[in-house]
């Protein structure tokens, strides 16, 4: 994958990028997958905003991704490799032998015609899936199940992927490239390989009308809107606020914990990513 850049024939387009789609292979989806997205605008039930910058964006379709891989010793054969408008990764159709199809999560070197198959006894190659018991160590795998049965979890956007350093007491410990190391139980399923479109984080939106094609509206900062407004707003000439930074409802914006004592989701983090 690359990205591709462009002739400066704006001031726009002197910075904007976009993917090089290489590994799309067709830009029709399989339309029994496909599920209408409802917008919601970033409201609630009565009609409250209770998500900002959210509103307006393309019309989009919902595909419907199994990231389960529940179709155990099953084979199937990639179709397509397709754009989803509602992820970073890139998605491929999978057409098994009883005649079912589905979408799974594309890997960076996946083709049509690859062979895909679930199951403890499936070969370790790309957008193979299986229990975490079965990856030998030094794999790296993506759409990781944190609870069994339930799909995958982790390691799910463009380029995603995480690394099996070792196995002890059912446990498995999984490293991540923010150098966080995770236990997750053996039972598990992941999937091998890399999630594809790697270089989605490289790209450069360029302006702002591209923003709001994919539903993000304008974001106003604090110092610039009036006291009545925002904690950090007012004040003659501009000011740093004076304060620790906060939300407009006051809430700490650096630094604060939120996470919740009583319920203790860290007790499966081996090695933390901060310092």
């Amino acid at each position: 994958m690359a990205l591709k850049k462009y002739r400066p024939l704006t001031p726009t387009l002197r910075y904007k990028t976009t993917t090089v789609f290489d590994q799309i292979t067709t830009d029709t989806p399989h339309k029994p997958l496909l599920v209408a997205k409802s917008r919601t605008n970033g409201r609630n039930n009565r009609g409250v905003i209770t998500v900002r910058h959210r509103g307006g964006g393309h019309k989009r379709f919902i595909r419907i991704i199994d990231f389960k891989r529940d179709k155990i010793n099953i084979p199937g054969i990639v179709e397509t490799i397709e754009y989803d408008p509602n992820r970073s990764a890139f998605i491929a159709l999978i057409k098994y032998v009883d005649g079912e199809r589905r979408y799974i999560l594309a890997t960076v070197n996946m083709k049509v015609g690859q062979r895909i198959l679930s199951g403890e006894g499936a070969e370790i190659a790309e957008g193979n899936c299986m229990p975490l018991a079965s990856i030998p160590l030094g794999t790296q795998v993506h759409n990781i199940e944190l609870r069994e049965k339930k799909g995958g979890q982790i390691a799910r956007s463009a380029g995603a992927y995480a690394e099996i350093v070792a196995k002890e007491n059912n446990l498995v410990q999984i490293k991540f490239p923010s150098s966080e190391v995770r236990n997750v139980r053996e039972g598990c399923v992941a999937t091998i390989g890399r999630v594809s479109n790697a270089d989605h984080i490289d790209v450069c939106i360029g302006s702002a009308g591209r923003k709001r094609h994919m539903g993000i509206r304008p974001t106003v900062r604090g110092v610039a809107m009036n006291p009545v407004d925002h904690p950090m707003g007012g004040g003659e000439g501009k000011t740093s606020g004076g304060g620790h930074p906060v939300s407009p409802w006051g809430q700490k914006a650096k630094g604060l914990k939120t996470r919740d004592r009583k319920k203790p989701s860290g007790k499966y983090i081996v090695r933390r990513r901060s310092k």
